[in-house]
């Protein structure tokens, strides 16, 4: 006999863990808003409760760097003789020589478009009067490349041939890539001493890490079937290793040989602000407190067309190459060897070529004309950004709407009226099926009533845990709470805020800006073959240039820096959104086109869900970059972290240096952690 049995017990519908994440950060920023006014160490963390006090770092650091200072600075005095050989060796180089050489390599790289684009680079150089200031520059550039050349592959070899550290060794690399690269300077002039060695050291420190990584991606692709063809002739692990991974990972090598060289010339740069030595980067720096902008643009100039030469040189060296004829090159030599005997006996100074010093005049010129006739126009449009945008997102609408900005000055009761409006534009969103976004509307206007810079820190430890939580679980959830208690504790907190917050604006920012500019591309061939030499040439500007048009019509400020920001953060959103969008699978676009789908819900439902992983990979680089513009845009007026490590610098500060330094690093890693686990999470549940 059996037993007839009963209904199903009714399963409670699992709550998703982006709304679990969400509710626990609003009802830890409800509960800090509601006990801040009897707490006040809810929103500012006691000086007594820190416990990593920067002069006490720098205590241990200068104890610790006392004994290897003497072996530093031998190493110093070592690199000190390839450094003076280089530049000796390029200075004493003829001029038609040099650009007849490197005419000739792009000819054999890249044919005619190659040969002319390094023709013309270096005879701009020439002709802007900063021969010799490039030449220190390049020679910088020839010794520290070779030796980060060789850290990178060494590092690489190393995480490829013994697994159990490649994590480790990919850690590494992850900090070594998100240090802002002022932190570098600071503990490498007090144990090397001032001078361009430091500069080249710090390059290939800086530089290291893209050739590294691009060896270790290079050699996880290597085909299984070509490793397993080496071990069945018999080779040896060397042999396999050199003659056949290295050469079938050769094109990936290459790129990171790119990238190296790029991270290089950028750090060069960087590295003039500690002074020493004569190089581009140094009049970069030194016009620009001079107000010199009409120079200080031409020399960066300079440095965009090294770049260029540079990045599109070694870019083409990664890629199949058509043959060219080398008697071309050899004919091309054979001329700079003839302008050489003729024209470089009679004019042997290049710095004599100043024929674009009228042009830097006229710019000069033509700015004070501008600024005078629309200085007003640039300081409200500045004036109105800082009131109605960047100053309520610092600081909140409560403190930031006053009467002689706003017209009116914000009261408590807007506040009440505020957060009611806040729970109910939520609740009408989570209402249309979207709870997720609505509680996150709730929680972003309330920080835009509170201010990110002065958000509790319980609130902020809590919300980055839960989204870490969301994210990739766990350990990621712990690891970024604990990462960011570091920072509560050093007496870093605030200075972290202003950093985010300025960090989140520019990113915002761009996240809107790029975005649209991406989907117009994806939309419009057209609008793509306008926007795309314009991304390339922004990838190769290194990130002091960008310090110089916003300061020529904008001068110094937060404003600014934010502008720089913008600029360099805006490329991979551009990018990634452009190219998410581009790569639906076919059939999913001939499904939609069958059901009768208009362009605008193909983008809405078919391509943007499926381009979702990819955009978020390029807002994670866009926020990489924004942190890293963030320290170089310090020079300009920007306070937080950047400030910190730049004055750091400057009173060879160690221990606040490498504090504020970790703290903008943790910062980048915890972001790109979380950014890339929500990426993860996109592609697992489209089932890429």
């Amino acid at each position: 006999m059996s037993v007839p049995s009963g209904p199903a017990p009714s399963r409670r519908p699992e709550i998703p863990a982006g709304l679990w994440a969400a509710l626990l950060t609003l009802v830890a920023g409800a509960l800090c808003l509601a006990l801040s006014p009897t707490l006040p160490w809810l929103t500012k963390w006691p000086a007594d409760w820190v416990l990593l006090d920067t002069k006490s770092l720098s205590a241990w650091l200068e104890a610790v760097l006392r004994f290897i200072r003497p072996a530093a600075r031998l190493v110093s005095a070592v690199l000190a003789y390839p450094m003076g050989w280089a530049n000796a060796l390029f200075l004493a180089t003829p001029w038609p020589l040099f650009i007849g050489l490197v005419t000739a390599l792009g000819w054999l790289i890249g044919g005619s478009a190659m040969a002319l684009l390094g023709g013309l680079g270096l005879g701009f150089v020439l002709i802007s009067g900063y021969w010799v200031q490039g030449m220190s520059t390049l020679a910088l550039v020839a010794v520290s490349v070779p030796v980060a050349l060789l850290a990178g592959m060494a590092i690489g070899l190393l995480a490829n041939e013994i697994p159990r550290v490649k994590g480790a060794v990919q850690a590494l690399l992850d900090v070594m890539q998100t240090v802002p690269t002022f932190a570098y300077l600071t503990p490498l002039v007090l144990l090397f001493g001032f001078g361009p060695v430091v500069g080249l050291i710090a390059s290939a420190i800086y530089a290291a890490p893209p050739m590294a990584r691009n060896v270790i991606l290079g050699l996880e692709r290597v085909e299984t079937d070509v490793k397993e063809a080496a071990v069945m002739s018999g080779a040896t692990r060397w042999q396999q290793l050199v003659q056949v991974e290295i050469p079938s990972a050769g094109h990936q090598i290459m790129i990171g040989f790119n990238q190296c060289l790029m991270a290089a010339l950028s750090m060069v740069i960087i590295a003039a602000v500690i002074g020493g030595f004569n190089d581009i980067g140094w009049e970069v720096l030194l016009t620009m407190r001079k107000a010199q902008f009409g120079q200080s643009f031409l020399a960066g100039l300079v440095i965009v067309a090294f770049a260029m030469v540079i990045d599109r040189m070694s870019g083409a060296l990664a890629f199949e190459r058509a043959r060219h004829d080398r008697r071309v090159a050899l004919a091309i030599l054979g001329l700079a060897l003839i302008v050489t005997l003729a024209v470089w006996r009679l004019h042997p100074d290049p710095a004599r070529f100043t024929l674009l010093a009228p042009a830097a005049e006229a710019v000069d010129k033509g700015l004070g004309a501008f600024t005078s006739a629309y200085g007003a126009s640039l300081d409200h449009l500045k004036n109105s950004a800082m009131f109605f945008g960047l100053l309520p997102l610092r600081i909140g609408l409560d403190d930031s709407v006053l009467p002689f900005t706003w017209g009116f000055q914000w009261k408590p009761w807007m506040s009440a009226v505020w957060y009611a409006a806040a729970l109910g534009l939520g609740l009408l969103v989570a209402l249309r099926g979207r709870p997720v976004a609505g509680v996150a509307l709730v929680i972003g206007m309330g920080i835009l009533e509170t201010g990110i810079a002065q958000l509790p820190w319980p609130f902020v430890l809590i919300g980055t845990g839960a989204l870490g939580h969301a994210a990739g679980g766990r350990r990621l959830s712990a690891l970024s709470v604990g990462l960011l208690t570091l920072i509560l504790v050093s007496g870093l907190w605030e200075r972290a805020l202003l950093s985010l917050y300025l960090c989140f604006a520019a990113v915002f920012a761009c996240a809107v800006v790029g975005g649209a500019i991406g989907l117009a591309s994806a939309v419009s061939p057209t609008v793509w073959r306008i926007v795309r030499p314009i991304c390339d040439m922004l990838q190769t500007i290194p990130l002091f240039v960008f310090l110089i048009p916003v300061l020529m019509f904008f001068q110094i400020g937060e404003f600014s820096a934010f502008l720089a920001i913008c600029a360099y953060a805006v490329v991979p959103m551009i990018r990634y959104t452009r190219h998410g969008l581009t790569e639906t699978p076919p059939e999913m676009v001939e499904a939609a086109t069958a059901s009768g789908a208009t362009t605008w819900q193909m983008l809405r439902d078919v391509r943007a869900p499926y381009a979702a992983p990819t955009i978020l990979l390029g807002l994670n680089q866009t926020i990489l970059y924004a942190f890293a513009m963030l320290v170089i845009a310090a020079l300009i007026g920007t306070t937080g972290l950047g400030q910190s490590i730049f004055l750091a610098l400057g009173q060879a500060d160690i221990g606040l240096g490498v504090s504020a330094g970790a703290a903008m690093a943790i910062l980048a890693f915890i972001a790109d952690r979380l950014v890339q686990g929500f990426a993860r999470g996109q592609r697992e549940a489209l089932g890429l």
